[in-house]
């Protein structure tokens, strides 16, 4: 169970990052209330993972998460390039994530 709870925290920390970007300065109303309530759910999914799994391991893993999602939604909606180089190096993270679930 923390190790899904801890997936979900990741993709909420996509969520509120994307949402910060979106909120200009906390000058846009929906964004900055979607990045305050993915924040809140993202930590507290994150230390209910931090329980029953090592901090070093949850937090690189909700890290890896969260910011290859950021960066793959940035890329799909074009306010990031694609390229080969980064492609590779964001699928190193997950490869790395993937490891350390694995060892774990």
């Amino acid at each position: 169970m923390s190790w899904l709870v801890l997936i979900v925290s990741g993709v909420l920390e996509a969520v509120w990052a994307t949402a910060l970007g979106l909120s200009q300065g906390f000058s846009r109303l929906v964004p900055t209330i979607v990045f305050g309530v993915a924040l809140l759910l993202s930590m507290a999914g994150l230390a209910y993972a931090m329980r029953e799994l090592p901090v070093g391991t949850s937090y690189a893993v909700w890290v890896g998460i969260g910011a290859v999602l950021t960066v793959v939604y940035a890329m799909v909606t074009g306010d990031e390039s694609v390229s080969v180089a980064k492609v590779l190096l964001l699928a190193g993270i997950v490869g790395c994530v993937i490891g350390l679930k694995v060892l774990h």
